[in-house]
């Protein structure tokens, strides 16, 4: 077996395990599972468990608008409701990475500060905001890619 098709059992147990985890009603996405590059983005934001995960949400959905956040940032929790209404008003799914949670992940992204914003179209990083950011300037983004 070589080193792909390892990666690709990998994503298909892994891809099962969010299926199986939303069915059961654990919290994966939303209510809707990504199991297929260009699957339906779930009406709520979808909380990052890990670098795997990461890589599940960042590949599965068309775009998705990654908020790197922290409990104790002002502008973090400003910016809560205007991801929660993107999620439920576009085609975008919205990931949200705590980063004292997941400081790796916040790293390898090269995040300074928060809120950062990155969105991802079709599985590559094409934009990175960072700070408070206008709905409309967001919406705006997210049609540009959709």
């Amino acid at each position: 077996m070589s080193d792909s098709d390892d990666i690709e059992s990998i994503r298909a147990k892994k891809r099962q395990e969010l299926v199986d985890q939303v069915a059961g009603g654990g919290q994966a996405g939303g209510g809707q599972s990504p199991t297929t590059d260009g699957a339906e983005a779930p009406a709520e934001p979808i909380h990052i468990t890990g670098p795997e995960h990461f890589q599940e949400v960042t590949n599965a959905y068309d775009v998705v608008l990654v908020d790197y956040h922290a409990e104790w940032c002002g502008p973090c929790q400003m910016l809560e409701p205007i991801v929660a209404e993107l999620a439920q008003e576009t085609d975008a799914a919205i990931a949200k990475v705590d980063i004292d949670r997941h400081q790796g992940l916040a790293q390898q992204a090269g995040v300074r500060g928060v809120p950062t914003l990155f969105l991802y179209s079709n599985g590559q990083a094409v934009e990175q905001l960072v700070g408070m950011q206008d709905p409309g300037r967001l919406r705006g983004l997210i049609q540009q890619y959709t």
